[in-house]
């Protein structure tokens, strides 16, 4: 199955109706009970999650038939869909509403995801921002690019390499195991800065443009990572797993750390996950 730039514009096109049809009616606009919790009060579904999703899986099974549609909202009921996802011929992993808990909350930092799969190999990934109406998109050795609401086209290109004391980025350290947590916390004034937008969306957004240096994730939902790590990936970066590994979208555990080159990623990971004591 081959997945073409004219492919990942259809996407963009369902991504951007369902935005339209489903999510900005409801932003700063959630009916009394819209917003639910899943696991904590930092982990929610809305009614947009729930609309949004339903809509583009209807429209991708319409533009691509015969194609497994892995939504996160559908994988949260039924964690089944997850488990043979290195075998389909075609899937798509959908994050309806990337950044919920900011949705939910009125700020405007949330994204529309989607990334189409070929038997584990991730092949094309889209990236929406509902609120500035314009695209993130990569296609397997086409580059990764922007796409303007005026339909203009940017290649995308990472940062430079850097020293770490000069290096800024994601440090999503919250979902980190101990004692990983507390090596990482501990070493974050070896950088010169590390946050957080509490958006997978946006922040693979500003890595892949070149206006951070990293990102580093402990927790890998497919819907999170799958479009941002090959937006990222054809933007000229570097990613692996926490033990040198390389990330498919398969794998849900062992973290994932995202560099401009393979040398920065070893330096970063020395800086920020080996303990202070254990350094040379």
């Amino acid at each position: 199955m081959v997945i073409t730039s004219k492919d990942a514009d259809r996407i963009c096109e369902i991504l951007q109706e369902a935005a339209r049809r489903e999510i900005l009616p409801r932003f700063r606009n959630l009916a009394s009970g819209a917003i639910r919790e899943k696991t904590s009060a930092l982990d929610v579904v809305t009614d947009a999650d729930e609309a949004a999703e339903h809509w583009i899986t209807a429209e991708l099974l319409k533009a691509f038939p015969g194609a497994v549609i892995i939504g996160e909202e559908a994988a949260e009921k039924n964690p089944a869909l997850l488990e043979d996802i290195e075998g389909i011929d075609l899937a798509f992993v959908v994050d309806p509403v990337d950044g919920t808990i900011n949705f939910a909350s009125g700020l405007p930092l949330f994204g529309v995801m989607a990334a189409a799969i070929v038997r584990g190999e991730i092949v094309a990934g889209v990236i929406h921002d509902p609120m500035g109406g314009d695209f993130t998109v990569a296609v397997r050795g086409e580059g990764a690019w922007t796409r303007a609401v005026n339909g203009a086209r940017s290649d995308l290109r990472v940062a430079a390499p850097a020293p770490v004391r000069q290096m800024n980025g994601v440090v999503s350290w919250a979902p980190l195991p101990e004692p990983l947590r507390s090596t990482v916390t501990a070493n974050l004034s070896r950088l010169a800065a590390g946050y957080t937008y509490r958006c997978a969306a946006h922040e693979y957004r500003l890595a892949a443009s070149g206006h951070c240096h990293f990102l580093l994730y402990g927790k890998l939902m497919p819907w999170d990572h799958a479009p941002g790590w090959l937006i990222h990936r054809e933007a000229g970066g570097y990613s692996a797993r926490f033990d040198g590994s390389a990330y498919r979208p398969s794998l849900r555990s062992g973290g994932l750390l995202c560099a401009p080159d393979a040398a920065s990623w070893k330096e970063l990971h020395e800086a920020l996950l080996v303990p202070a004591t254990d350094r040379g």
